[in-house]
């Protein structure tokens, strides 16, 4: 009973501090690993779900994540730890989402919980495969989660730069403003800015569309193309993302010029930490898909993004998008990269 009453003190201690109630983190990558320290930095307690227990009882063990961001030192006293994630959802209140987009299903297919009064909210930047669904719009269809408590933390961010403490701005999105404050409010910090936008689906999207022009990217960049095509590309890129975000999710409000969406593609599109870069880098060069996946040992989220996003945009059959289609045939249609690109060139503006 003793135990009972102080873990409802628990709650309304920390619900108090962060307006957000207790909070906890779904997934074990580098995010989800510099998201914990913000969280944790800023409420003082978290929850953290990751699907392997030896992963948990190494970080208990040794303070840090061994597999990312090893320089981030955690006061393990303060994370409660579990790889039951019916657990982590019954005793806490906001649920950060942190899972790659490909495994989203098979996570949330263990949930049994009732999740009707959490809040909901996603920091992945990807599509969910077969179900070519944002992450927000697969809790509502299949969880009836209101829309109201559903919020994306998205902005130009590297894990690896958080973990330095380096200037970060996020963007927290969601139809609740009050809700969205408070979030922002929680993770704000001398190194850690945050705004609020109720594009909810806007910034989901472009978060998909910015991992796909990043291979592209990175792909021109493995065939050797400089700068100065680099800045042309990004430019189209970013023309073409604010021509997809209108059709997918029309809105009056949207500014593509605002960090989550530019910001985003151009720290996505230009830094060596991005790992869809990375990878499109590696195309470019000429790995195969298989060769480049494997030694990249992480998911490049634009590969999946690629082909959910296209067959999205297969219903709008009268507009064009280049450099989707560009990435989509290098990627799932064997297309030569060197052809592909040389094309995208003589369409740029």
């Amino acid at each position: 009973m003793l135990h009972g009453l102080k873990q409802q003190l628990r709650r309304l201690f920390h619900r108090s501090k962060s307006g957000c109630g207790r909070i906890a983190i779904i997934g074990g990558g580098s995010w989800a690993t510099a998201l914990a320290k913000i969280f944790l930095e800023q409420t003082g307690e978290i929850g953290w779900y990751m699907r392997r227990e030896d992963r948990i009882e190494e970080i208990k063990r040794t303070g840090h994540n061994a597999a990312y961001l090893t320089s981030v030192q955690f006061d393990v006293d303060k994370i409660h730890f579990s790889s039951d994630i019916n657990e982590i959802i019954r005793e806490y209140d906001t649920l950060v989402f942190v899972t790659p987009s490909p495994y989203f299903k098979q996570h949330l297919a263990k949930v049994t919980e009732d999740m009707h009064d959490k809040f909901i909210v996603s920091a992945t930047k990807g599509i969910i495969p077969e179900e070519n669904l944002v992450i927000t719009d697969y809790f509502h269809l299949h969880f009836g989660i209101p829309e109201e408590q559903l919020a994306v933390l998205i902005g130009p961010s590297h894990a690896e730069e958080v973990a330095m403490n380096r200037l970060t701005y996020l963007t927290v999105g969601c139809a609740d403003e009050l809700r969205a404050q408070q979030l922002a409010e929680t993770i704000q910090s001398d190194y850690l800015q945050a705004r609020t936008s109720k594009d909810v689906k806007g910034i989901e999207y472009a978060s998909v569309l910015k991992n796909i022009y990043a291979i592209g990217a990175g792909i021109c960049h493995g065939l050797n193309y400089g700068d100065n095509l680099q800045a042309v590309y990004m430019a189209n890129a970013a023309s073409e993302m604010a021509d997809v975000l209108n059709l997918l999710n029309p809105s009056q409000e949207r500014n593509i010029t605002d960090s989550v969406y530019l910001g985003d593609l151009l720290v996505t599109g230009y830094s060596d930490f991005s790992r869809n870069r990375v990878f499109g880098t590696m195309i470019g060069k000429g790995y195969s898909i298989k060769a480049a996946q494997t030694e990249m040992e992480m998911i490049a989220e634009g590969y999946y993004g690629a082909k959910c996003i296209t067959e999205i945009l297969e219903e709008f059959k009268t507009f064009s998008f280049p450099i989707i289609k560009a990435v989509h045939t290098i990627l799932y249609e064997n297309g030569n990269a060197a052809e592909e690109v040389k094309k995208l060139t003589e369409s740029f503006r």
